[in-house]
């Protein structure tokens, strides 16, 4: 008669599963009522997105997006005042304008 304490664990190779791990996080924000309810609707009667999670992603990147490029503009701003850039820029426009006069039509 077997013992009852032991437990037999089937260690063959086909019997696991060892494929990636989700991609995905599970977190929990504190959003207010009238957020909850339009990701909602953006989801379910807009179809901005698969699911109300798809949703919140594009609004992240979509705010990562506009800082990114906020940020860019503000770093090209700058070069206009910086005087090496700018001799840098001249320079290198000479340098191609026959290049660009071939290539590009009149």
């Amino acid at each position: 008669m077997p013992d009852e304490r032991c437990v037999r664990i089937d260690t063959h190779f086909w019997t696991y599963d060892d494929g990636p791990m989700s991609e995905r996080v599970k977190r929990t924000y504190n959003l207010s009522p009238s957020t909850v309810r339009r990701v909602r609707e953006m989801a379910e009667e807009y179809h901005v997105a698969s699911s109300q999670d798809a949703v919140v992603e594009l609004a992240v990147d979509e705010l990562e997006r506009r800082l990114r490029d906020e940020r860019e503009g503000e770093m090209w701003a700058a070069t206009a005042s910086d005087p090496q850039f700018q001799a840098e820029s001249d320079e290198l426009e000479q340098a191609f304008r026959s290049a660009d006069r071939e290539t590009w039509p009149a």
